[in-house]
């Protein structure tokens, strides 16, 4: 997601840079947060009921929450 191009509509890439800006500051607490908000941004309109994602999160999604999982341990 590249910053000069930040979609203002889709609150997916403002939760995106916010946990950007968490991992960076090294905030476990808020980055643990914003990891769950993050996810139900991106996947909360994809199906109903019994729906579970199948789709990847693009890497550099996926590499900001394996980073910001990983400042819980």
């Amino acid at each position: 997601m590249d910053e000069t191009n930040l979609n203002k509509y889709r609150l997916s890439d403002r939760v995106f840079y916010a946990l950007k800006l968490a991992v960076e500051q090294k905030d476990a607490e808020v980055s643990s947060a914003l990891v769950k908000i993050l996810e139900l941004a991106m996947t909360r309109n994809s199906g109903g009921g019994e729906f579970v994602e199948r789709r990847d999160f693009p890497a550099e999604v996926e590499a900001l929450l394996n980073q910001a999982r990983s400042l819980k341990k």
